[in-house]
């Protein structure tokens, strides 16, 4: 059984382990986390390039309010760390000059 202090959850079980997609690789996530969390996890942190400087950008704020965590979900533009892993589902990462990334 789960206990709640206020500060912390205790006893819970870990979600079930899933594979979403990025940029045609396979990532093993939990089913419900962030994508930025999963994201991270695996090592990943470049998720699109600047369109003024060029440079890679990435999970920043973890919030939402500084859109750099910006990638293609399944064909949607969408925010990484504010979407839950679902199993399967695609992620690219973002060239705001060209569009989402293609390694084929």
């Amino acid at each position: 059984m789960a206990s709640d202090d206020g500060m912390h959850v205790h006893g819970l079980r870990a979600a079930p382990c899933v594979e979403l997609i990025y940029d045609g690789r396979p990532v093993s996530a939990r089913d419900g986390e962030s994508v930025a969390a999963a994201l991270f996890a695996a090592g990943i942190r470049r998720l699109r390039t600047s369109p003024r400087a060029h440079g890679a950008r990435g999970m920043f704020c973890l919030m939402g309010s500084c859109q750099e965590c910006l990638v293609m979900v399944d064909g949607r533009r969408a925010l990484a760390c504010q979407t839950p892993v679902r199993a399967q589902m695609r992620v690219e990462t973002v060239d705001l000059d060209k569009g989402p990334a293609r390694h084929e």
